[in-house]
């Protein structure tokens, strides 16, 4: 496969051996729109399969159960692995500006129709970084015509409360489990992404953010506005960061700044219920009033 393919700002090329097919999600995101010129990738991943992973080039910057990480001047190399198995299934390898070539453990292909494991090839974060974008761990509802982003640790609710806005005000889900957010004319908006966890909910699409809200599970509903110093912590949790690049970890600390200077976020303490709709609701409402 030789395929063009575009995520947010981020046009790249991949070509892969006929036995690579990338999963269903993520084919959501081929740019086959002509004139082709409107395409035109800006990076190159290359992928071949090898009975051996080759050894990594430079110096060790992170470690963690699924991932190990090598610097060697501006360039990364990843080892790639799945939380509770025991080896690497690829090796990552910039080799260029503009390029990075791609190494599958022949043995362990048949693990690549998962969209996690297919879409941690390729360090996305790193390149999005640069073009002023952040991937967001939220439940990512259009609801007329804007986006309302939910968010929060697993298991907090996201899917639940997306669940009980479109059954009660018709809203409808776009991704269940992730969002990128970046600027279009000015305003942030969450844009498609090729992973939507168990929810199975995957849609390439962009939309204007109406607001971010912070979920967390109570007895009774309430909903307030969160200044930016309080809103920071929480949002930056939930947004994927690599720590041991200092560069994008700097950059990606100032993006969170702006954003929170022009998208308001909500903590949203909350049951399952309508009333959690309608709490939200006239929290949105409110800044509506304001201007916000």
């Amino acid at each position: 496969m030789d395929r063009i393919f575009q995520i947010g700002d981020f046009t790249f090329r991949l070509i892969c051996p006929e036995e690579v097919m990338p999963p269903d999600n993520f084919m959501l995101f081929a740019c086959d729109t002509e004139p082709r010129l409107r395409c035109m990738p800006e990076y190159t991943y290359i992928i071949e399969v090898s009975e051996q992973l080759p050894a990594p080039e430079g110096e060790p910057a992170a470690q963690r159960p699924d991932l190990t990480v090598f610097r060697n001047g501006i360039y990364e190399t990843r080892l790639i692995g799945v939380k509770g198995m025991d080896g690497y299934y690829a090796c990552y390898r910039e080799t260029a500006p503009d390029r990075a070539e791609i190494t599958l453990a022949k043995e362990r292909i048949s693990s690549l129709n998962i969209d996690p494991v297919f879409s941690s090839l390729f360090a996305f974060e790193r390149r999005l970084a640069a073009r002023g974008n952040m991937i967001l761990h939220c439940a990512y509802v259009e609801y007329k015509g804007e986006a309302i982003l939910f968010s929060a640790p697993s298991e907090t609710g996201k899917t639940t409360q997306a669940n009980l806005w479109e059954k009660y005000r018709g809203s409808r889900t776009v991704n269940g489990d992730r969002a990128l957010l970046g600027r279009k004319d000015g305003r942030w908006t969450a844009q498609g992404w090729p992973v939507c966890g168990t929810s199975e909910v995957c849609h390439n699409e962009d939309t204007p953010i109406r607001a971010v809200v912070m979920l967390s599970q109570a007895k009774e509903n309430h909903a307030e506005r969160m200044t930016p110093g309080k809103a920071f912590p929480l949002l930056y949790s939930q947004i994927t960061v690599n720590k041991w690049n200092v560069e994008d970890h700097v950059h990606t600390l100032d993006l969170i700044e702006e954003f929170l200077g022009s998208v308001p976020v909500i903590h949203l303490g909350c049951t399952i219920s309508e009333e959690a709709v309608t709490c939200l609701e006239r929290a949105l409402s409110e800044l509506e009033k304001t201007g916000a």
